[in-house]
């Protein structure tokens, strides 16, 4: 195995840290200011992807990771990391992408962290060919089996022991389960079988989903959220960081106030994590989602508060007319980010206030490179929804000009 001494020099977006030879080396495991030995493996045309093979020159910020399976699982990367140096790399890949790629020079709001273990209520288990669970090798689809996982909940830790050790799974390809005030599971497989069933109502879940259809139980897990109560179905997707999330959804209250008389738009909505908090004080809200079970959830939940001055539109950001002037619209768009349609419409019908939430820092810049002709950048803070992984996740409000 060939061999390579470097220095790296700063964090960068997928878990990397840069170091810089004849070209640029992204390294996997290394610390900002580390000189470590590294295995070079793909070279591209401009850089080459490298990982730690033994640490020379520790950092001061490098610590065990509590993971008997960490380096091996894809779950998560940066364990080895004390959480304090995390928040501020990410902060610094933030920077550099809203600088490097929006031409945007702004300093970051306080930002918004949580519980850095044992924070997340929803979970996607996967499943071998004979019957293993737990999550895929990294760039693999090997699946890793562990004892638990210490960034899951301890109740969904629970219930994935109960039915490794309970259950035949061997028809089963992925687990899904989502734990609020109770717990519900997604199973994906190719044979119905109610006994399976049976078996994992043992587990301790109150309801089972299988594929499309709901198997068992009840359909949804319940939450609150800030006094309301939130429900998902185990096919919606919803933030698996809750406490955090509550924070958010705050906040974003907070900064729109007051919002009396005003008319908000919520594309991406989901099931309505960041609509209804504002429905009380607004006049009227509508909120659009395309995925069919996050629509159905929303409409539960307006149901469910009593709140008559929202409306769910089944529809896709792209396709959704906007026809009437709204004074604030929410924006949380998948990975991709805002796609040309969705800003040219935005920007044919601007409100006077966007929140815009993303989880991809490069997409992030870029849309705000298009947006900023319209809209001052008000702040930008980022929220660490997922403490040990490299997803960086940032809110965005955005004034008219």
């Amino acid at each position: 195995m060939m061999l390579q001494t470097l220095k790296s020099l700063i964090p960068a977006y997928g878990g990397y840290s840069i170091a810089r030879d004849e070209k640029v080396i992204l390294i996997k495991g290394a610390i900002p200011g580390e000189v470590v030995e590294v295995e070079i493996g793909e070279k591209k045309k401009d850089y080459a992807l490298a990982r730690v093979v033994n640490v020379l020159e520790p950092s001061e910020y490098r610590v065990e990771p509590p993971c008997r399976v960490f380096g091996v699982c894809g779950g998560c990367q940066l364990q080895y990391i004390e959480y304090e140096k995390q928040l501020a790399m990410k902060e610094e890949i933030l920077l550099d992408s809203l600088n490097r790629l929006g031409g945007i020079d702004t300093a970051l709001g306080p930002l918004l962290a949580g519980s850095q273990w044992h924070y997340r209520h929803r979970a996607q288990f996967k499943v071998s060919r004979n019957g293993e669970i737990g999550f895929f090798r990294e760039s693999s689809r090997d699946v890793i089996t562990f004892d638990e996982c210490p960034l899951m909940t301890r109740e969904i830790n629970g219930i994935f022991r109960e039915i490794r050790e309970k259950c035949s799974i061997h028809n089963l390809t992925e687990i899904h389960v989502a734990a609020g005030d109770t717990p519900v599971a997604l199973l994906r497989g190719r044979d119905y079988d109610s006994a399976l069933f049976e078996t994992f109502i043992e587990t301790g879940l109150s309801g089972i989903a299988f594929n499309d259809a709901i198997a068992y139980g009840g359909a949804f897990t319940g939450f609150d959220l800030n006094g309301l109560r939130y429900t998902v179905s185990p096919w919606t997707f919803f933030q698996a960081h809750w406490d955090l999330n509550r924070r958010v959804s705050d906040l974003i209250r907070e900064e729109l106030m007051p919002l009396a008389g005003k008319r908000i738009l919520d594309l991406y909505a989901g099931a309505g994590n960041f609509s209804i908090p504002l429905a009380g004080q607004a006049e009227e809200l509508i909120a659009v989602e395309e995925n069919r079970y996050a629509a159905e959830d929303g409409a539960r939940n307006l149901e469910l508060n009593g709140i008559k001055n929202c409306r769910f539109i089944r529809s896709s950001a792209e396709k959704y007319r906007i026809t009437r002037k709204f004074d604030i619209i929410i924006l949380d768009p998948p990975r991709p980010g805002l796609t040309s349609e969705v800003v040219k419409k935005i920007l044919e019908n601007p409100a006077e206030q966007l929140v815009y939430l993303s989880c991809n820092p490069a997409t992030l810049a870029r849309d705000l490179k298009k947006l900023k002709e319209t809209y001052e950048i008000s702040s930008v803070r980022l929220i660490d929804f997922f403490p040990n992984t490299f997803h960086i996740e940032a809110i965005a409000f955005l004034q008219k000009r």
